[in-house]
């Protein structure tokens, strides 16, 4: 809080100082605008950042925008979105235009120079830039030393009956939830059952572990979420901590079939690509489950409702229990997400107050814990109950929703609590522990090791949140160390191009095309285009001279830059080598293309064709002109002898400019008189002519319109 008043007063103080005794000069206003429009952008994106998580910029926010958002419920999200982008054009409008109406007396570039560093300070001391700081600085440097020490892989077995596992992830509802003084009423159905449990009270939520992917991963692999931070591999890399043992694979080495049900899309943050990485052969989501809900036009902005997504759960569950062979069944409830959840139709508890009125996110949170509980009910019920370990946690901690405020002025705590079948035992355990422990305690009830990456059973071994006191630090240490287990690779050569699932393999990972390898000594830094991130030919315009890359794309954008004999093609092509000279260029041929990257290109002799390649990259689609005689709508850009307005020509009567070509999907022949019409210049007259003509008529209409609102006259004849 205190830097950020630092931050608004140096603002400040940088705008008086210039408006009042700078000396005019545009290269000190534009340096100037660009330092303080980075202080608006900045507590822009702190502004949206804690609208999601109430908790800053954090490696969730990062992980999330750099990942694909396929699926993601994110309607609620766009009316504020929109205002505060509006928001920030209007101030940086009426900063630039206070800036330029300067009232300086006795200007002096002296007072120039302050301006600058006071803005620069500014910046500097946001809290925003303090966080993403910490980000980076967390990438690069910690200590690591005694990483393996701790880090543990469990066997691939399970011992004795070999229980079947039902374990449910409760979106957001943490313990706190739970409290019968704080929240009377609220969770009576799911309390009861807690109370029949194996109940961890203190489990705390560490780094890297705070949002859904994150805190799946967490409880299964038993440590922290940490992706490569300028390019988040799990929405183009085709597996998740491959080099990582996690219960899934646990279970499915010990015999295990290993299912799971959520109701939203499964490529939401690569959830899919994790879960398929470790053991999960059946995973369904909202497409998969299309046709198995009662009613598919019963959904929220996520995807299904819980009520809907638990009962085909508990109908798996009874058809996987008949089978008598061993089974894990996972699930994910979706309807108490931030901001303010969801209400389902078949639950009683539809709405919960809160100091007299209604509060949303609490309502949400009293109906699903209602179907979390029916369903464990259904089970316990069942004669396969006794061979059943049931599970229930939290994903994480509540962001920010309709309770945040009230949340976190309590003690917080994860959700977790083991109902086990097989020998029913209630008892509250109290050990401080985190969510990195639930799946190593999941699998030693389960008749497997007490251990899985950074976690300990609860019920057999330490945790290391008591080994270390300072155990945020620890993990935020280890930081480079965790990223590490992504396996990506140092160095390229050969590598393989499969055409129909468009991907690229090469030292044993595999990504999805398009993508760029920055290619240096011992390090192999990729970079994807997803979203929100800069295109990817922007992104490779920004490399040195010098710096090898290696860039997987489809042929016409890669062509367009350096070989316009590629410019129309829709295939996956692959250039490798350097600004400086025309890289090598392959195009890959027939269903699976086998290369070899080569960075040998010939030299350049001057600096000019690194400026011609940058040049050529940074030009927007838009402007993207090619040698055809036909419009190729699957690519970007237009034929060269289009100069750019035909369709608003078209609009305004010059008839059509294009016809279908027969057989030709996706492409317009340019009608020649047309085109040479429109090249000519010959068509402006008449146009002109038409514009004014309309602009006669609205104007005419608008004057009428005025006369008859005078008047009361509401059938004037220009209104009929």
């Amino acid at each position: 809080m205190v830097l950020a008043v630092v931050s608004f007063v140096l603002f400040l103080a940088s705008i008086l100082i210039y408006r009042t005794r700078a000396a005019a000069n545009r290269w000190w206003f534009a340096i100037l605008l660009t330092l303080l429009g980075s202080y608006l952008v900045l507590n822009v994106i702190l502004i949206a950042s804690n609208y999601f998580t109430g908790d800053g910029i954090t490696d969730a926010v990062i992980y999330t925008v750099t990942s694909s958002l396929k699926g993601a419920g994110i309607s609620k999200y766009v009316l504020p979105f929109i205002g505060l982008l509006a928001a920030l054009g209007l101030i940086f409008a009426v900063l630039a235009r206070s800036l330029l109406r300067r009232k300086a007396k006795g200007s002096s570039v002296a007072y120039s120079i302050v301006a600058v560093l006071l803005a620069l300070f500014s910046v500097g001391t946001t809290p925003a830039f303090q966080d993403i700081s910490l980000l980076v600085k967390s990438q690069i440097v910690g200590d690591t030393a005694d990483f393996t020490t701790y880090y543990k892989a469990p066997k691939k077995t399970v011992q004795g009956k070999r229980p079947n596992l039902v374990y449910i992830y409760a979106e957001s509802l943490e313990r706190t939830y739970f409290d019968t003084e704080l929240f009377p009423g609220l969770a009576d159905e799911l309390n009861a059952l807690r109370a029949g449990s194996i109940d961890f009270s203190n489990t705390q939520q560490l780094p890297g572990t705070g949002y859904t992917i994150a805190g799946m991963v967490a409880s299964q692999c038993g440590i922290p979420l940490f992706a490569p931070f300028d390019g988040n591999a799990s929405s183009a890399v085709s597996t998740f901590y491959p080099e990582n043992v996690c219960l899934g694979d646990v279970l499915k080495a010990a015999g295990y079939s290993n299912y799971f049900y959520q109701g939203a899309e499964l490529a939401f943050a690569g959830k899919d690509t994790f879960l398929k990485s470790h053991g999960f052969d059946h995973v369904y989501g909202f497409k998969e489950l299309r046709d198995q809900v009662a009613d598919p036009s019963y959904k929220n902005d996520w995807g299904w409702y819980d009520d809907s997504v638990l009962d085909v759960v508990y109908g798996k569950f009874v058809e996987l229990s008949k089978q008598r062979q061993p089974f894990s069944l996972f699930t994910l409830t979706v309807d108490t997400h931030h901001p303010d959840g969801f209400i389902s139709a078949g639950c009683s508890k539809k709405s919960y107050a809160w100091q007299n009125k209604e509060n949303r996110s609490l309502s949400a949170v009293a109906c699903s814990q209602q179907h979390i509980a029916a369903l464990i009910d259904k089970i316990k019920r069942s004669p396969y109950f006794s061979n059943t370990v049931i599970v229930v946690s939290s994903d994480h901690l509540a962001m920010n929703n309709t309770a945040y405020d009230i949340l976190t002025k309590q003690k917080r705590r994860n959700l977790f609590f083991i109902i086990d079948g097989t020998r029913p035992l209630a008892e509250q355990r109290n050990e401080k522990r985190s969510t990195l422990d639930n799946g190593a305690t999941v699998l030693d009830v389960m008749g497997g090791d007490n251990y899985i990456g950074l976690g300990r059973s609860s019920l057999s071994a330490p945790s290391l949140s008591t080994v270390f006191l300072n155990i945020e630090e620890k993990i935020n240490g280890w930081k480079p160390a965790v990223i590490n287990q992504w396996g990506l690779p140092n160095r390229i050569s050969d590598y393989s191009v499969d055409t129909r699932q468009r991907s690229f393999s090469f030292s044993g990972v595999t990504y999805k095309v398009p993508f760029i390898l920055r290619v240096g000594d011992n390090r192999i830094e990729p970079m994807f285009n997803v979203y929100l991130s800069t295109p990817l030919r922007k992104q490779l315009a920004g490399l040195g001279a010098g710096e090898k890359f290696v860039w997987v794309d489809k042929c016409y954008e890669i062509g367009r830059v350096w070989a316009p004999q590629l410019a129309l093609s829709t295939d996956i092509c692959v250039a490798s080598g350097t600004l400086a000279s025309p890289p090598q260029i392959v195009q890959a041929s027939g269903e699976r293309f086998n290369g070899k990257v080569n960075f040998t290109g010939p030299a350049a002799d001057s600096v000019a064709d690194y400026q011609n390649a940058v040049a050529r990259l940074q030009v927007d689609d838009a402007a993207v002109k090619y040698r055809a005689d036909a419009i190729e709508f699957m690519l970007p850009g237009m034929p060269e002898q289009v100069e750019g307005h035909h369709r608003r020509l078209r609009r305004r009567g010059m008839g059509p400019l294009v016809r279908r070509q027969s057989g030709a999907s996706g492409r317009h022949r340019l009608r020649r008189p047309a085109a040479e019409k429109l090249r000519s210049g010959a068509a402006r007259p008449r146009l002109r002519q038409q514009r004014r003509r309309t602009d006669f008529g609205a104007r005419r209409r608008r004057r009428a319109l005025r006369v008859a609102r005078r008047t009361g006259q509401h059938r004037h004849p220009a209104l009929r």
